[in-house]
């Protein structure tokens, strides 16, 4: 039966994190009594040198062990504080995405079938992986362009079989938000399905390499008028499905500060830059580079920033960039008052709740950040302040917005690595300013104004259509007014088999959660 598989799935992860630690290692404070549980047993399950160890290290070797795409869900899972709870967000921020690299002879197989022609036509050379990762690999290879000169670039190269033990998988994880959204109705307000279905749709892209150079082609048009933040240009002749290729960038790793400081880069200069080009990316494109971890980062030897690996990257629309604007620039503002009224404009907050009870609360997370030294500000501590006090007003989890805050904390770690006075409000407040001035001001009205009069003229072009539509159902009414609601057999058919098949896989759930109850047991007697 196809629904069993997921259960096996989980049974296995569980034995694996209690094994390596990272159950016990989970917050005591607020967690529901099943864990609490669960705790306990892990002590007795534990291998013994993960008592001794880091959490991250213990984090870190549970999520290896079970395969790329729990890597990836530890990743995803660093932008859910309100989740695993700060302390693990952070060590899975830590989380290094490095895997054993596959052969030669297999990267030569892929891109010789994506690219329909022998290695040997496509470049001139083609060396080993320099780095591996859940996904996919780099190569280093020399391509010979039209007129005999020859130029490095860097090939990327899709894991093999990476698609179906993601799709296998993401089946799990599935499983299990449907399992906590149903048994503990508590966590619906996390959406832990509409995370999951995040996921999926992140790992997607990443999978697909001409959908990143797509994005590559994208962001380098979205700013190609800025100074001082490019792309690597993208080969489209030899990039594919399963191979992308791209030139290569000779540079400084943004990590490596002995190096920039002996090649006299300006590093204060460098952590602004870096933290106001992705304010740009986020508020003027809605499209950024979301994995601006400081090894896809680097330092051209002119002081351009050069960012490498878009296989993440997010999107936010009109709604949420003003949002996102508006809540910055309040906070900046200390006008609590009106980042409480955006938040239920955006119907973030349950409309019932009171406007100034809200302000007030969000007043207790910002006046501390402004009574610290600028310098000693972190986006960090504000995030999870307001994750906090968010929940108290029951506001839903807005999942489009997960992965620009992580990277939001992310681009924060690196400026602040540069500059250990970086002043991230100073940084920000030109960006948010303009963008709140254009967006609210005269410009952002006649924008608006714009944007109805086309919308409007799509209507007046559809009204013939809406008509017609209207038309049918009114008759379509009429007929269920005189007969009654009638369904088809098929439909008939098709409720009776649903309801079978959520009774069975039901009751296999429990059967399956009774007998790893039983090994439970039987392991620690």
């Amino acid at each position: 039966m196809p629904s069993i598989r997921p259960w096996f799935s989980l049974i296995r992860a569980l034995w694996v994190l209690l094994r390596e630690g990272v159950i016990t290692a989970l917050p005591d404070e607020g967690a529901p009594p099943p864990i609490v549980t669960l705790k306990r047993i892990a002590r007795f399950v534990e291998r013994k040198r993960a008592s001794n160890q880091a959490q991250s290290t213990v984090l870190s070797r549970a999520l290896n062990r079970l395969g790329p795409s729990w890597v990836k869900l530890g990743q995803f899972l660093a932008t859910r504080p309100d989740i695993v709870g700060k302390s693990i967000a952070l060590d899975l921020e830590l989380l290094q995405d490095r895997m054993d690299p596959f052969s030669q002879e297999e990267a030569r197989e892929r891109v010789e079938r994506t690219l329909f022609a022998p290695l040997e036509e496509l470049y001139s050379q083609f060396g080993r992986p320099v780095a591996a990762a859940s996904v996919a690999q780099v190569h280093k290879a020399i391509v010979q362009d039209d007129d005999g000169t020859e130029h490095s670039v860097a090939v990327k190269v899709i894991r093999p079989g990476i698609r179906a033990r993601f799709a296998h998988d993401l089946k799990t994880f599935y499983t299990a938000a449907h399992a906590l959204e149903r048994f503990f109705p508590a966590t619906r307000r996390l959406r832990l399905i509409d995370s999951v279905d995040m996921l999926a749709a992140s790992a997607k892209l990443e999978m697909d390499l001409r959908l990143e150079a797509a994005g590559f082609s994208e962001m380098a048009q979205n700013i190609r008028n800025d100074e001082g933040f490019r792309l690597p240009d993208i080969d489209w002749a030899r990039s594919g499905r399963d191979c992308l290729t791209m030139d290569w960038v000779d540079g400084i790793k943004m990590n490596d500060l002995t190096a920039l400081r002996a090649s006299h880069h300006d590093l204060p200069t460098l952590a602004n830059r870096i933290n106001q080009a992705f304010l740009h990316h986020a508020l003027r494109d809605g499209f950024f580079h979301a994995d601006m971890h400081p090894g896809n980062l680097f330092v051209a030897p002119d002081g351009d920033i050069v960012a490498v690996d878009l296989g993440i990257s997010g999107r936010i629309g009109k709604p949420e960039k003003r949002f996102l604007a508006e809540i910055l620039y309040g906070f900046i503002t200390r006008d609590y008052r009106r980042v409480a009224e955006v938040h239920f404009e955006a119907g973030y907050v349950p409309a019932h709740k009171d406007v100034a009870s809200f302000a007030q609360a969000l007043r207790a997370v910002g006046e501390p950040i402004h009574g610290q030294p600028a310098d000693k500000v972190s986006m960090a501590s504000l995030l999870s302040l307001l994750f906090e006090v968010t929940e108290l007003f029951e506001m839903k989890t807005q999942p489009q917005l997960l992965l620009l805050q992580k990277t939001m904390v992310v681009v924060e770690g690196v400026a602040r690595s540069l500059d250990p006075h970086f002043n991230m409000w100073t940084s920000a407040e030109p960006i948010v300013t303009d963008y709140v001035r254009k967006q609210i001001g005269p410009i952002g009205v006649m924008s608006d104004l714009n944007e109805g009069a086309r919308a409007a003229g799509r209507l007046v072009r559809m009204a013939p259509e809406f008509a017609r539509r209207l038309e049918t159902l009114s008759e379509e009414i009429d007929t269920m007014a005189k007969n009654g609601v009638r369904l088809d057999q098929p439909t008939i058919e098709a409720i009776g088999k649903a309801e079978a098949r959520h009774s069975r896989s039901g009751r296999v759930a429990l059967w399956i959660i009774a007998a790893a109850a039983v090994a439970g047991v039987w392991t620690l007697f």
